[in-house]
């Protein structure tokens, strides 16, 4: 950024103040002095060179913003900036300012996939410590704002859907001093800890992230009480479609999941655990 002509020149001074040689043969003090005029010339010419660097510079930015192709992680960044009810101004991608109230900036988790032809737009909501989907209304006005935002020849899907859905069988193998043969904790600070756990560990996955059954595990025998975590079964679905078997990972079609906890409850077997 430009400095102003009065700070140049008054940097010119100092240094030629700092200069004993200098000072031996410039030394009037008068402000209409030759050697202050000349200061005064010279801070004008430089002044007049930055402010020339910043036009250019602003230019050149500016032809960069236009041509320069967006990545993965700009969709994401500008899809949570997204603002509910507030128009954009004309001609441009960016909103005149943002705000933090959650009922005009919605869209709280966001990914962005390229797939064959298209960019897949993944977005959703938060409810109380969960995360939902955007509703009709809601997703209608999202992608309207992504679609005019967007590249041009761009072809965008955007999507905010329920949360696939975990279904697991497991044995909790647990320590008879800490858990109860119902899983409860025998301190009685938790009737559930083994259920509560599974639940903020898929609440903890990066949106969008892949659910790791390797991950899983050693947080599941990371719950105090809990020796040995073993998985019999483990599916997962999304919208209408069949669960399918998860061997080693698995990636939410919708960017979160959440575990149907009826027929956890129905397949979780506790069977005490001794080293002896």
């Amino acid at each position: 950024m430009a400095r102003s002509i009065s700070e140049i020149q008054q940097q010119i001074i100092d240094t030629k103040n700092a200069d004993s040689t200098l000072n031996s043969y410039v030394w009037s003090t008068s402000n209409v002095s030759m050697w202050r005029l000349w200061t005064y010339i010279t801070a004008v010419c430089i002044w007049t060179l930055e402010n020339l660097f910043d036009y250019h510079r602003d230019e050149i930015l500016s032809i960069v913003a236009t041509q320069k192709p967006h990545s993965l992680q700009w969709y994401v960044n500008k899809a949570r900036m997204f603002q509910k009810g507030i128009p954009l101004p004309e001609g441009s991608d960016t909103y005149t300012t943002l705000s933090d109230d959650p009922s005009v900036a919605i869209v709280k988790y966001a990914a962005a996939i390229e797939l064959s032809n298209m960019i897949r737009i993944k977005a959703a909501k938060s409810s109380g410590d969960a995360l939902a989907p955007l509703s009709p209304s809601e997703l209608s006005s999202f992608s309207d704002y992504m679609n005019k935002i967007k590249d041009a020849g761009i072809r965008l899907q955007v999507t905010s859907d329920s949360p696939d859905v975990l279904q697991l069988a497991i044995n909790v193998y647990y320590d008879p001093l800490v858990l109860s043969a119902t899983g409860s904790r025998l301190d009685g600070s938790s009737s559930t800890p083994v259920l509560s756990a599974i639940n903020a560990f898929l609440r903890n996955l990066p949106f969008n992230g892949v659910f790791i059954l390797n991950d899983f595990i050693t947080a599941l025998q990371a719950i105090e009480g809990v020796a040995i975590g073993h998985i019999l079964t483990a599916q997962a679905n999304y919208a209408m479609t069949p669960f399918l078997p998860i061997d080693v990972k698995y990636t939410p079609d919708a960017g979160y999941m959440i575990l149907d906890e009826t027929y956890f409850n129905a397949n979780v077997n506790y069977l005490p655990y001794s080293v002896a």
